[in-house]
């Protein structure tokens, strides 16, 4: 049957006005091209990096997203020129979207400017006039493209933004990164203009990461949580996870709860509060906005989804932390241990770094007399012992049974003997005796070295008698 294609053209034309979103003309096209083609019929706009498909009809799987540069379409849309292909099945860059698909035609949707902004597909399964259809769907297109950018051009869906933003959560490697993407995500999500986060758990109360320039309503959100005191903005979380999520509904001449009186003081008119995480341990995001608007409840909901996968996401990265911190550590005492002490002395400076042998004297007795408890109850604290005589930003390992290893940074050897003789005062002080034998990196010299010399040092110690410091000169 022969088409006439003047009458398609009209038929879109008059369609598209009355359209008052992106996503409504893109189905006007689509619905208005489908009363005069059994073609498949798809419209993808570039979005974000991706070819979105907003409307589409005639087929068993629609690719929601296409890559800009993968199959016809990626061809189209980055060389912004038409493609006739009147056999799939020679075309490599075809992407099948059903089987019997015989012959496609994709034209570039572009802005008055003459820019691509997405393409036109269509594809037939039997006999089509693809010369004649080209000259239609560039008109179709043409108008399109018109009527797309008066409308503001392509947009994300929030759904759609949620999602993008839940891929940044979800590859954030520190906590600080995570709530950053959080708080940045539920602003744009929720268009509102600040978002904060309050976190609880055994550190009590506290904001989480600060992502905008100290000018704006986030700022003094924060400055003024930070001035109301832990037990204020325990309240906040409280209320949040006694009755859920909450919001204003944009209307002047009503009071705040006392929970929220700080952050009107802020400025804030407009309001989402959603709980995060479980109540022991989470908080509460808070989204705000200086006007006075009223959040629908998709909105909520979204921020409800948004704070779940934050949780979860910040849930795994503590998990995984810890694994690395026993993975890291001795178990007994909770120092670390060989591993982590190979990689510090491979970058200890020589003449600055000095390390300290240490070896409990009597240790071998106290097993043998006592039993192996009372052996770890004394490397627990001679552990706690040592840590607390050492100075800040000095580590302790454990590298063996009763053997630990001190990585002090110094000025002179002198210093690293004093810190030495430190270390034997605080055992004395809990009824134990330790030998410490301590040794300077020399230029040039390996780590294990280093170490060997400063065992020799200890044992020099033993030999006098034990429960004393030696300093290896060679």
């Amino acid at each position: 049957m022969r088409v006439n294609h003047q009458k398609v053209i009209r038929d879109v034309t008059v369609r598209l006005p009355m359209a008052s979103t992106v996503t409504e003309v893109c189905e006007a096209a689509v619905s208005a091209l489908a009363r005069y083609t059994p073609a498949t019929i798809a419209i993808l706009l570039h979005v974000h990096g991706r070819l979105r498909c907003v409307a589409a009809t005639g087929s068993w799987q629609v690719f929601a997203t296409v890559a800009p540069d993968a199959g016809i379409v990626g061809r189209v849309y980055t060389g912004g020129q038409p493609a006739i292909v009147p056999d799939v099945d020679a075309d490599a860059d075809h992407i099948p979207v059903r089987p019997d698909v015989t012959a496609e035609l994709c034209v570039p949707v572009l802005d008055p400017a003459g820019r691509p902004i997405g393409v036109l597909d269509l594809q037939w399964t039997g006999p089509a006039d693809l010369a004649s259809w080209q000259v239609v769907a560039e008109r179709v297109a043409a108008r399109l493209g018109a009527r797309i950018v008066a409308l503001g051009g392509p947009a994300e869906s929030r759904s759609e933004k949620l999602l993008r933003h839940a891929s940044a959560m979800t590859a954030a490697t520190t906590e600080w990164d995570l709530m950053a993407a959080a708080i940045a995500a539920a602003r744009d999500v929720s268009t509102l203009a600040a978002a904060v986060l309050l976190l609880g758990g055994r550190g009590g109360p506290r904001l989480g990461a600060p992502t905008v320039a100290p000018d704006g309503l986030e700022t003094r959100i924060r400055a003024e949580l930070g001035e109301v005191g832990r037990s204020a903005l325990r309240r906040i979380i409280d209320r949040a996870h006694r009755y859920g999520a909450g919001y204003t509904l944009g209307e002047s001449g009503h009071p705040p709860t006392a929970e929220h009186e700080p952050l009107v003081r802020a400025g804030v008119g407009t309001l989402v509060a959603v709980p995060f995480g479980p109540p022991e341990r989470g908080g509460v995001l808070l989204v705000a906005d200086e006007r006075l608007l009223r959040p629908d409840p998709t909105t909520v909901n979204l921020m409800e989804l948004l704070a779940g996968q934050a949780w979860g996401c910040l849930d795994r990265l503590r998990t995984l932390d810890r694994l690395r911190v026993q993975a890291s550590s001795d178990p007994l005492t909770g120092l670390r241990h060989t591993g982590p002490f190979g990689q510090r002395i491979a970058s200890a400076t020589p003449g600055r770094t000095a390390l300290l042998a240490i070896d409990v004297d009597g240790f071998k007795t106290v097993n043998d007399t006592y039993g192996h408890q009372a052996g770890d109850r004394v490397l627990v604290d001679l552990a706690r012992a040592l840590e607390g005589a050492l100075r800040q930003g000095d580590e302790l390992y454990r590298i063996g049974g009763d053997e630990f290893v001190a990585v002090i940074e110094v000025g002179l050897p002198d210093e690293a003997v004093r810190v030495a003789e430190r270390l034997t005062e605080a055992a004395r002080r809990i009824g134990r005796t330790i030998s410490v034998g301590v040794a300077l990196p020399h230029p040039g010299e390996s780590p294990e070295l280093t170490l060997r010399r400063a065992d020799q040092a200890l044992y020099a110690v033993k030999r006098r008698g034990r429960d004393g410091v030696h300093l290896s000169a060679a």
